[in-house]
């Protein structure tokens, strides 16, 4: 029997899970687990590299201690985030999404590119920590110069493993660099910001095969762990999605790039998917809980702050994507200013965050289908957030819709997926090729 394995990273946590084929299904079982997180170090938030390679190989040598037939394994992670290269060496540190290197950098890039002109040629929507302004904090420090390779996060495990370097479409689509019309990456915006094209070759696709790892064949499935969760959602039609974990991503299959003034002013991101174009939007997700329960109640369980929450009576509601709740240094602290100081318990804090998360959810599926021009009548939840049958409820009511939700691991599911099938994936969703 031929099994497979995923390795699905998170910014908080990573799990490897093998899947194989059984009387006309996928089975699975997680095999192991870790914590991950970005630390600080000289003032900045940073990826340990090393450990999270540590951990991928602790999980690989799990997983074949527990099955000896395992065929080929692939690697997913969040996006934007890279490793420079200066020869066969790091450059270190290998900074993580949420440091604020970029705030002095963006108004720079929008000097020599506007960010209209940015989204018309790749239709990327603008955040703060995208790979573009990352670049440029490195080209303004003088790291850039001593670049010669550029790896995204998976891209670089998966060459640790096996020895072969590879760009993936799916996620270098997270950079806000590549065309909508071609593809790849943009030659001009690379000319405009004055980075090496050498560090920007011809991309790959989901199903290239690239080398060995102790006998298991390292495969390409979309990297970008959001455009795995979609391949991994059992969907009936064409339905808008949630993949809820850190962040939500809320959006849906189009069959090429929207790069219309409506969604770049709804701020819509047209990311790549595997034979189609993934519309979507990056809105706040789980963390606003997880660190308000970090700072209230630690030692409380998810279940308690559920029933707490529920049984609050607070109807005040908060912005959840405004900045203050990006990386606060006390997010309790960024909800008291933000509700004007008028939550008292611990289930005003949770039911307010709740409240405020499906009313984000409400907003932003509302701009997309007045942009899709398409009314839908269900919405897909996967991730971590399915499991709160609270959170789904609210979002019921605050959409109108039919809420589906699927606790399941969707992410490895689509990096298994694509791995069983293992074919070089040649087409592109109109627009980009």
């Amino acid at each position: 029997m031929n099994r497979y394995l995923a390795i699905d990273i998170g910014a908080s946590s990573g799990r490897h899970i093998v899947g194989w084929r059984e009387d006309g299904g996928l089975r699975t079982k997680e095999v192991y687990r870790f914590p991950n997180g970005a630390r600080e170090e000289g003032g900045h938030l940073v990826w340990d590299v090393e450990a999270l390679l540590r951990e991928v190989k602790n999980g690989i040598g799990a997983a074949k201690r527990t099955f000896s037939d395992i065929r080929s394994l692939s690697i997913d992670t969040w996006g934007v985030d890279y490793v420079l290269f200066q020869g066969d060496r790091e450059l270190l540190p290998v900074y993580a999404y949420r440091d604020s290197r970029t705030e002095d950098v963006i108004a720079q890039v929008h000097e020599k590119l506007p960010f209209s002109e940015l989204y018309r040629r790749t239709g990327c929507q603008f955040q703060p920590f995208n790979t573009i302004y990352q670049l440029y904090a490195d080209k303004v420090s003088g790291r850039l110069d001593k670049a010669t390779d550029l790896l995204m996060m998976p891209e670089y495990l998966l060459y640790r493993l096996c020895g072969v370097r590879a760009r993936e479409y799916t996620n270098a689509t997270t950079t806000g660099m590549v065309s909508a019309q071609t593809g790849e990456f943009d030659e001009e915006i690379l000319k405009a910001l004055g980075y090496p094209k050498s560090l920007f070759p011809k991309l790959s696709r989901p199903g290239t095969v690239l080398g060995e790892y102790e006998g298991i064949q390292c495969v390409l499935c979309a990297t970008h762990d959001t455009a795995s969760a979609v391949e991994g959602i059992p969907m009936e039609g064409n339905e808008p999605y949630i993949s809820s974990g850190t962040w939500s991503l809320l959006g849906v299959k189009t069959p090429k790039p929207m790069t219309d003034p409506a969604s770049e002013k709804a701020n819509y991101s047209n990311e790549g998917g595997v034979g189609y174009n993934r519309y979507q939007k990056n809105i706040m997700g789980m963390w606003l809980v997880n660190e308000l329960q970090k700072e209230l109640c630690p030692d409380r369980p998810f279940g308690e702050i559920v029933k707490a929450a529920e049984a609050s009576a607070c109807q005040i509601l908060v912005d959840a994507n405004a900045p203050e709740f990006f990386a606060p240094a006390s997010m309790k602290s960024a909800f008291d200013r933000a509700a004007g100081h008028r939550l008292k318990t611990e289930g005003d804090y949770f039911r307010c965050a709740y409240r405020s998360l499906a009313d984000s959810y409400r907003a932003a599926l509302e701009e997309l289908e007045r942009n899709t021009g398409t009314t839908y009548g269900r919405l897909y939840i996967v991730g971590g957030g399915a499991k709160n049958t609270f959170l789904n409820r609210l979002t019921e009511e605050a959409t109108g819709k039919q809420v589906i939700a699927l606790p399941i691991e969707a992410t490895a599911l689509g990096n298994l997926k694509l791995q069983m099938e293992n074919i070089y994936k040649t087409a592109l969703p109109a627009g980009r090729g």
